[in-house]
């Protein structure tokens, strides 16, 4: 048995409860995982409220993505061992103390990537990796709008671009966060509460537009979004931060100049071991080689992750928040 936030009904941040649950022994191609460091990420709370649907007949567990040392590995389990630092991202289950995880989907982290920052980086890092590199590879010179700059998949993007040459624009909700942005690669930064964000694009491109919009706000953003594009320009669709899209038409992309529109989920990019070990190991290079700088901006004890939601949704956060066992 360990301890775990668990919630039995859909809610506010009032329905996870800190309770003991059980956690098995591991099968032969399993291993047991004694957890150091938990991410926290908007899918959690997507999960938490029923926008996303719960396990059948189960109770949830939120938590996408941790990081942790091996316990115990099952009989047929050959490239982990007991003592080993690993860590992994999946939709569910994160928020616990230990836990029993199938080897396939746990990749070893590398020295120079501490616990805390693995925990902040498998779910973001390794959407910031499909988002650049395979839904629309983003090549030198391209202007690339991205939403909330300042979170914690944006901070990685925004580095990886100017690593890349691109040149990304931003979108935050402060003069803190557009600060912060700046300092993560952004070559512009718009305040959205301040400015109107396609007309500043429109001036940064000299009316050209943008090659793509990464954005995972939304409803509040996504027809705006539409209007910074360039003709034959993509945009990705990747998290409703501020609710879904409900009124998207296909004749919306052709009347913005024939866009093209998707909308992707990291587990279709890593459902292979060998996919999640490629990106996993592009991601760790350009962490440890200080390409991309990750910082954990906020840390709370596992059991207040309540309060971890309420501070994000609020958006009073910046870059990862990591829950810590």
């Amino acid at each position: 048995m360990s301890m775990a936030v668990v919630a039995t009904k859909p809610g506010g941040p009032n329905v996870l409860e800190w309770r003991e649950v059980a956690t098995g022994r591991p099968g032969p191609d399993e291993v047991l995982l004694k957890q150091t460091a938990v991410g926290v990420n908007f899918i959690d709370t997507y999960f938490r409220t029923g926008l996303y649907p719960w396990p059948q007949g189960e109770p949830l567990i939120p938590g996408g993505e941790a990081a942790g040392v091996i316990e115990e590995v099952g009989k047929d389990v050959k490239e982990l061992a007991v003592g080993d630092r690993v860590a992994y991202t999946t939709p569910l289950g994160a928020y616990r103390e230990s836990r029993v995880m199938k080897a396939e989907r746990l990749v070893k982290l590398p020295p120079g990537v501490s616990d805390e920052v693995a925990a902040a980086i498998m779910l973001k890092g390794l959407t910031a990796h499909y988002l650049l590199h395979r839904t629309f590879r983003v090549h030198s010179g391209q202007h690339v709008l991205f939403h909330a700059a300042a979170g914690g998949v944006g901070l990685i993007a925004g580095q990886w671009l100017a690593g890349l040459g691109a040149i990304a624009i931003g979108t935050v909700g402060s003069a803190d966060k557009a600060a912060l942005a700046r300092r993560h690669g952004y070559a512009h930064v718009i305040n959205y509460k301040t400015e109107d964000f396609a007309k500043r694009v429109a001036e940064i491109t000299e009316g050209r537009g943008v090659h793509v919009v990464y954005d995972s706000v939304g409803k509040d953003t996504y027809r705006e979004s539409l209007k910074c594009l360039r003709r034959l320009g993509h945009f990705v669709s990747f998290g409703q931060s501020s609710g879904m899209i409900t009124d998207f038409k296909l004749s919306d992309l052709a009347s913005h100049g024939s866009l093209t529109a998707t909308r992707p989920v990291l587990f279709d990019y890593i459902a292979t071991h060998d996919e999640l070990e490629q990106a996993a190991d592009a991601l760790f290079a350009e962490i440890v080689s200080g390409r991309v700088m990750v910082q954990v901006h906020q840390t709370f004890p596992l059991r207040d992750a309540a309060e971890a939601h309420r501070q994000l949704e609020s958006r009073s956060t910046v870059g990862s928040s990591v829950l810590l066992p």
